[in-house]
């Protein structure tokens, strides 16, 4: 067994109250396993069953193609690259590998790396949705002589970052409205091929470093480890985020992120894409000395002012998720899934005296989905809660 783990972490601040936060990751683990047995009677030890299997997940950088047109009912632009990206990573496997012989298909593609090939779609999918040069990204490595050599070592980690800047509030004019004015964004991402193991077939006849046994299923090359799936997740959170105290006791928050997972299946040759967009909106005031229009009950003098502080509350989220799948050669994108979320919460709190805490809500959350077997929902709580501590 062998694993392998980087973690890195810095925090610079190259102004005063603005502060940036990198992180880089790295995992790789490789398990191998064999049967040593007699077979013979011959007292000589034979290995039998060799199989390695492993994981593999860096930090990663892939917004580059984020932010293009998405559409859960038509193929998008990255996966129309991802299929042109094939027939040139085709060419590429086909004249680096001796055991192709530059041998070109009728349809284009060389002899062992046809449209499905493993060689060929993972680099092509990555190329495609981190809008890379097809003719310069990393290629799968088949040199797995040794227990820790990595077959995915060419893709590197890359590092996330999270920004914050809480200065404004210390600006000349803005330090007599605001006690505190931050503004923040993030982004996280990572790559995943996860569950991977070798392959029975794999052969390299001569040492070459390259697949040279055919299956003559499928026409393309046996590679050393079999991926059932790739993954990149990423995220903004927030993508822009701005926090927000006054000096009269106001504050405000809003939140704008968006996410994406995207997952290639090297099974069923299909692309599952997950977007959300997320938008939190916050508002509060508290305010001391409230007069009201009636007495207010529980009270000693039964007057017409609030004593403590008075918190008012608002929150409203909205949430778009979509769920899609591409299958490779078909024009022909299928919405499986999502819904868009609309939650709505107002809420006033008073605490009452030192036993007695009353807070009134009112709690809406409104669903309706992307396809039409889930129908519209709406949910609603209101009420009044009174909690009453009896500790001495």
């Amino acid at each position: 067994s062998y694993r392998q783990e980087l973690k890195m972490e810095a925090t610079v601040e190259p102004m005063r109250d603005f502060t940036i936060d990198l992180n880089l990751t790295r995992s790789f683990s490789k398990n191998f396993s064999q049967l040593f047995k007699d077979t013979t009677g011959n007292g000589n030890f034979g290995h039998l069953s060799p199989l390695a299997s492993g994981g593999f997940d860096i930090s990663f950088i892939s917004y580059q193609t984020m932010f293009r047109k998405y559409s859960a009912t038509t193929p998008g632009e990255s996966f129309l690259q991802f299929e042109q990206n094939r027939l040139l990573l085709s060419q590429r496997l086909g004249q680096e590998n001796p055991y192709s012989g530059n041998q070109v298909n009728p349809d284009g593609y060389y002899k062992g790396y046809g449209r499905y090939a493993q060689d060929v779609l993972i680099p092509a999918f990555i190329a495609a949705y981190t809008d890379q040069d097809p003719l310069k990204v990393g290629l799968i490595d088949h040199n797995n002589r040794r227990v820790n050599d990595n077959p995915f070592k060419r893709y590197l980690p890359k590092p996330n970052w999270r920004l914050t800047y809480n200065g404004l509030s210390r600006l000349p004019g803005l330090d007599r409205i605001f006690t505190n004015f931050t503004i923040s964004h993030g982004y996280s991402s990572n790559l995943s091929m996860n569950n991977f193991t070798s392959a029975l077939l794999y052969a390299d006849q001569f040492g070459f470093g390259f697949p040279s046994f055919v299956d003559p299923v499928s026409n393309n090359f046996v590679p050393f480890f079999i991926v059932p799936n790739l993954t990149i997740s990423e995220r903004f959170s927030p993508l822009i985020g701005i926090d927000v105290q006054m000096i009269n006791q106001l504050n405000f928050k809003l939140d704008y992120g968006r996410s994406r997972t995207i997952s290639l299946s090297l099974i069923d040759f299909q692309v599952s894409e997950v977007r959300s967009v997320e938008i939190t909106v916050g508002a509060g005031w508290r305010k001391r000395g409230l007069k009201l229009p009636f007495k207010i009950p529980f009270t000693k003098d039964d007057s017409k002012t609030l004593v403590n502080d008075l918190s008012f509350r608002f929150d409203m989220t909205y949430r778009d998720n979509a769920t899609s799948n591409n299958i490779l050669d078909q024009r022909n994108t299928i919405p499986t899934g999502g819904q868009k979320i609309l939650s709505l919460n107002p809420s006033i709190d008073y605490v009452l005296n030192n036993r007695i805490r009353l807070r009134l809500f009112f709690e809406q959350n409104r669903v309706v989905g992307y396809i039409a077997t889930p129908p519209p929902v709406v949910n609603t709580r209101a009420g009044l809660q009174v909690n009453i501590s009896l500790a001495q």
